[in-house]
This record gives C-alpha cells, structure tokens and sequence, in this order.
C-alpha cells in the first residue's frame, strides 16, 4: 500500500499588512483543495495478495497468493476487505472523492455441479459479514434490510443468476447497487468492441476478466474485457449517481463479496489496484502469465453430445439393419422368381454373373470414348470398377444367332479355366433377352499382332520376346487340350487374339469359337469355324475340329511371329507355301522378319529350328503334326519318354530331322511344285482363292476391315475383335 501523505506544516512567519490581491486569494484556495485531496488521497496495487493486504471473513481463504473468496461449499458467504478504512469525502465537506480501481477476477465451475451465484465490488462502513445472507444475496445483504438507506452500501455486482425478486435482466449481467441488490443499472456482460459492435463475455466459465471501475465528478463507469485486452472504449455502464454523498460515509471499508446457495462455484480475486487521483495505476496490474481456472473439456465419451450421439446411432442402425434385412429378403424373393425364369445355362454360370449396373458405370455408361475394339460380334469397351481395377468389356451382338453362341462359348470354358496365359473372365452379364456382355482382365499391351505388323520400332517385339510369347502360348493351348478336367478346342488361334499384359507377357484370349468334350470322346460339332489362313484342310473336309486342327493354328501363329508376315496378304503367296519353297531352296532364313534381321543379334539356329516347328506344325496330314504336349516339350528342351515315335530320342533331334526326311517331302509332292507356291492338291492346306471360289454354296463368309486402335481388349485385342483386315472368318452351316 502507497498512502500518500500529506505534506508537513509550517507556520507563515508575521507579514506586513498590505491590501489584499484577489488573484492571490485564488491562489491560495486553489493549493488548499489541493492540499486536501493529497491528504485524503490513497492509492495501491496488489499483484497478488498476502495476510496483511486484505482482512478475510467467511469462507474467503489466500491460496498460492490468490485471493479465494468461495470453494465448493454450498449456502456460504466470503468476504475480504481492505484492512483499514479509505477516506471517501473530502475533509469537512459532503464532496465524494474520485475514484479509480481495477481488478483481475475469476468465476469458476465445478465439474458435475450447477453454477451460481455471483461476485460484488463494494463500499460498506463496517466489517464482517454481518447483516448478510448466502446465495442469492450474494453476500451483501439480507432478506431485511435489503433497499435500507442506512445501509450505506454501494457496490458493482457480477451476478449469474436471474432473480425475478431483485429484477435482473437475465443470468449473466452486471449491475450497480445502491443499498440495495436491485440494480440502479445493468448491463448483459461483455465490452463493447467500437460505439456498435459488442461481444458478450460469459462470467461463470472460468476464464479471467479485468474491470474498471472509476468515479468522476458523480458519473460511475464500468467497464469490463478479457484479462490481456486494452481497455474499451466505450463503458459497459455509465450511470450518474447524484446521491453518493448520502451513502457513503466519510471513511468506508472497500473490497469483495461473493456467496453461494444450492448452487456453487468459485469465486477468486488475483489482482487489484485502488486509487482516488491516479487513473493510469491499473496499468501496473499483471495480466499475463496468470493461472486458466477454466475446466479442461470433458472426454468425448462422456460428453451428452456423444451419448445422445452414440443413442441415436445405434437406434439408427437397428433401423437401417431392418430395412438391409427387408430389402435383403425381397431381393433373394426376387432372385428366386428370376431363376426360376432362367434359362438352364445362367443357372450353372450364376456365380460369374456381374450386375449391368456395376458395368454400366465402368464404362460410362458404354460411352463412345470407352470403345477400343469393334468385331464381328459386337464392340469391346474399358471399363474402372470403384476399386480402381480397369477391366475390358465385350458387348456382344444378339442381332442373330451367332452372338448367343458365342456368348455361351465365351463363359462355358473360358469361365471354369484358369491359367496364366490364358485371359481372365471376370464375369458376365445378361441384362435382358439378348442383352449379353462379357467382362476380362484389362490387358494393357494389347494384342499380338500390334506388335508384330505394321508397328513402330519401339513398339515391335524382338526375336526372344517373339520366342518367348510363342511358349507362353504353346503353353495356353496345352493347358485347354490337357490341363483341364475336359479338353477344351479353341479353334481360332491367331495373333489378334493373344494378348499382351503391363509385364508382356501372352494370353490366348477370344473363346467364343470354342468347343468342349470329354477326353476319351472326339468332338461332334461339324460346323466350320475359323479365319482364313489358319483352317486346316480337314476342317474343310470334313467341317469336324480336334486339337490337330488348334495345333495347326498355332503353326501358323508360330510362322507370322517369326516372319513378321500375315498367313495371306494380297499380291503376296500364302505364307506357308511361300516357306515351303524356301526351304525347298535352302533359304528358309530369308523368310525371317527383315526388321529383325536388319536390328541383328538373331540366334538363326533358334529361328531355323522354329521355323522348321512351324511348318511340322502346319502340315496338312493330321496324324504329321505333333501334339501340342510335344511342342511344349521342344520349346522346353526337355526329352519326350511316352510317345512312341520319339521314344528315346530328343524331341528337338527327332522334329528338325522329320523336316528334313524324304518321307515328309514324298508325302507332299505338291507343296514343292514349280516354286509358285500356289499348288491346289487335295492334300495341301486350303488358299485364299480355294476358300473363296472352290467352298460351296452353303459356305458363309464373314468379312471385316474394320481396324479401330485401343491400348487393350479382351477377345481379339487392341482394337480387333474377330477379324483382321486381310482374314476371313469362315462358317459352313
């Protein structure tokens, strides 16, 4: 505490009388009031309180220097008061003295507790807590001599309970109290950001607040912000009390009441400065660094948002469980109505079958931008499923029968098999009558022959990618004549239809040609399916496929890869016949492709030996070629122990030396004749000009030219779906 004194007296020493200055006289009066106000002036700040800076009563306690008014103890009153009196009117006159202070507060919940009641600033001419109640009285008064004019009480309450008795305005407000607890004026708590704009402060929440409290010339202003916060402004209160002289005594107690009832909460002073001259000392006070009496937030699990949350929610799920299991209920009622419709196939493939809808927004809803391959049985789409996965769709036609059969050629084998060179089928999907979709693996590469003819350097493959993909392949056809619990007769291998994956490597793809039968049993279709160039001739013959007639195809495959030439090309022999009279001349190399040759690095033993492999393959006797098992043994470099022909022989000798035996060359006199390469016996495999002037009548020919470019499909790959350009698919009815 700083008192200031007043200043020592002197007595004037005699003077000569001489006539008296008016001005003089002001003068003198002007120091004399002065003079008193230094006398009566007081002024202090306290940072914090020790025992000899304030006078407790109630339940007013000091903790660690804070100034704790009231705990958790309900119906109580706390009350601490400066220790001495403070002069409030100037010596010998009704004239209330100015006055300034500040304070720093807090108003604190406790946990699981109801908040109240509220905190006072006040002047009373005595000390204790006599004449006060709990509560709703706040500590200040009582029941009895509530609104008495002898109370000579003046005080600025911070009130959080709304009592209809003393007229407040709601439960969070602050008001000014002449010996009474209703209010001469009050306020919603808060400040006043500009002369417009004002922002409400919550007491109660524990969050510390500083207030202003100054007396002058009669007008009482009280202003209060966030501790930390310069001072508005603009008051919260600005009330002229013209009566003060008649309440305030000429010395009074001043300092805190705060009380409470059923409900609790505390009540804590940290700092406060007073003054009657020095408006700025409240500048002094410490605002930052003070003690968060604010509660830490409750666990989320026990908030009441979450339980009424967590409530709702299950209640939620129990209803939407209800209607999933409705709706669940009526779909398999649905789909037991819907099979009991289906035809006998869609009953044994049901558990491939996709729904349209999942298709239909894969592909965009079969948008024109999506198509990377068109065929003679319809148009192939890339479809993204939700997860990311990109997947080849094939609408097939169903204008005419062809498209049904191959539809349930495509998920009868292809369906049930699985190998690594043969391409996946997702799924299947018929929408309605007719409407009938098929869906793979996305191969990203394409197909075979994009990489093979008229393709970019960069994209063409070289001589042991060739090799490799004809393995892999001669694996595939192996795996559907062997592997499987019935052979299964693909009976369109081309290079169109092996595809390429992301790691290059081959999958035979496009079954919608294919047939199956038991192993023991020969196959019964006569029908004559295929593409010109890769038919053997008992398929025109006869109109009856076997493996023989798959392993011919693949000869042929096996011939395009390495000579980088189609089986027939306009203006240009056939290639098998064109190979035939090279190696007749001895120049069976020349027939490799010449971008190869012209890259170098050929192992020509390799090409030779395959060359000569192809051309086994495709020999028109039947019973001449190998087994696709053999194949795959040759290309494996391993011995063949259970075939008669070879028993303890190494299949590569025994091949390479069948090429070259008389007896092969005796037995096809006609492949040799003149060089020209066009010979036409019965026995030689069928031409371009046999298929489309020697077949009869009944013979359908499916042409197409029809080329669109993709980066992958399913079926015929990258852009070709049934048919290349300069090939025919044949079909004898």
């Amino acid at each position: 505490m700083r008192v200031r004194p007043s200043p020592p007296s002197s007595q004037p020493p005699a003077m000569k009388k001489h006539p008296q200055n008016p001005l003089l006289l002001l003068h003198l009066f002007t120091t004399l009031i002065h003079t008193i106000q230094l006398t009566s002036a007081v002024d202090f700040v306290l940072n914090g309180f020790g025992s000899s800076d304030v006078s407790l009563y109630g339940n007013a306690t000091l903790e660690s220097r804070i100034l704790t008014l009231t705990n958790d103890t309900t119906f109580s009153i706390g009350r601490a008061l400066y220790p001495t009196r403070i002069p409030t009117k100037q010596p010998n006159s009704s004239a209330v003295l100015n006055f300034s202070t500040s304070f720093i507060f807090s108003m604190a919940p406790y946990r699981g507790r109801l908040p109240g009641h509220g905190i006072v600033f006040l002047f009373v001419p005595h000390q204790g807590i006599e004449g006060a109640s709990s509560a709703q009285h706040l500590g200040l008064l009582n029941f009895t001599n509530n609104g008495s004019p002898n109370n000579h009480m003046f005080g600025v309450e911070f009130d959080v309970f709304e009592n209809e008795e003393f007229q407040d305005i709601d439960n969070n407000h602050v008001g000014i109290d002449v010996n009474s607890l209703i209010s001469v004026s009050s306020h919603e708590a808060g400040y006043w950001r500009d002369q417009n704009s004002f922002n409400r402060l919550t007491l109660n929440n524990g969050r510390n607040y500083q207030v202003w409290i100054d007396y002058v010339d009669g007008v009482v202003n009280v202003t209060m912000a966030t501790v930390g916060m310069r001072r508005p402004n603009r008051p919260l209160l600005s009330v002229p009390i013209n009566n003060l002289s008649q309440v305030f005594e000429d010395e009074m107690y001043v300092g805190f009441t705060a009380s409470t009832g059923a409900l609790i909460e505390s009540h804590r002073i940290l700092a406060w400065s007073f003054s009657n001259t020095n408006f700025s000392l409240s500048d002094r006070l410490i605002t930052r660094g003070l003690p968060s009496f604010e509660l830490p937030e409750t666990p989320i699990h026990r908030r009441r948002g979450f339980i009424a949350g967590v409530t709702v929610g299950v209640l939620f799920f129990a209803v939407v469980c209800s209607v999933v299991a409705f709706l669940w209920i009526r779909r398999n009622r649905r789909i037991r109505k819907e099979r009991e419709e289906m035809e006998d196939w869609e009953l044994e493939y049901w558990p491939h079958r996709i729904t349209y809808q999942e298709i239909e927004s894969a592909t965009k809803n079969f948008s024109e931008e999506y198509v990377i391959g068109i065929g003679g049985n319809g148009k192939v789409y890339k479809g993204v499923l939700p997860g990311g996965s990109e997947i080849a769709v094939k609408r097939i036609s169903h204008e005419n029968g062809d498209g049904v059969r191959a539809f349930l050629a495509e998920i009868s084998s292809l369906g049930r098999l699985k190998h690594r060179n043969l391409v996946g089928l997702r799924g299947w999907c018929k929408k309605e009558k007719g409407s009938l979709i098929l869906v793979y693996d996305y191969m990203e590469n394409g197909s075979l022959d994009n990489r093979i003819f008229e393709c970019d350097e960069s994209k063409m493959l070289s001589f042991e990618e060739r090799i490799r993909v004809l393995k892999q392949v001669a694996s595939g056809v192996l795996y559907l004549h062997d592997g499987w619990e019935s052979k299964v007769l693909h009976r369109d291998i081309k290079a169109s239809n092996v595809l390429l994956d992301k790691e290059m490597n081959a999958r035979l793809a496009d079954f919608g040609l294919a047939r199956m039968h038991d192993h023991d049993a020969v196959a019964g279709t006569t029908r004559v399916v295929g593409t010109v160039g890769y038919l053997a001739p008992e398929i025109l013959s006869s109109g009856r496929a076997s493996t023989q007639t798959d392993v011919f195809s693949y000869g042929v495959l096996i011939l395009e890869v390495i000579c980088g030439r189609r089986p027939i090309e306009e203006g240009k022999p056939p290639l098998v016949d064109w190979l035939w009279d090279l190696m007749r001349k001895g120049e069976l190399l020349n027939a490799v492709d010449e971008r190869l040759r012209a890259r170098g690095g050929i192992d020509e033993v390799e090409a030779e030996k395959v060359l000569h492999l192809g051309l086994l393959c495709a020999l028109p006797e039947t019973n001449a070629r190998p087994k696709m098992r053999h194949v795959v043994k040759l290309f494996e470099g391993k011995n063949e122990k259970d075939v008669d022909e070879t028993e303890g022989e190494d299949m590569d000798s025994y091949l390479l030396a069948k090429m070259r035996t008389n007896e092969i060359w005796s037995m096809y006199p006609n492949i040799f004749n003149s060089g020209s390469g066009s010979g036409s016996g019965s026995g030689s495999h069928p031409t371009f000009e046999e298929i489309r002037q020697g077949l009869s009548s009944s013979m359908s020919l499916t042409w197409s030219s029809t080329i669109v470019d993709g980066p992958g499909l399913t079926g015929n790959g990258n852009g070709r779906a049934d048919v290349e350009t300069s090939e025919v698919r044949v079909q004898i009815l």
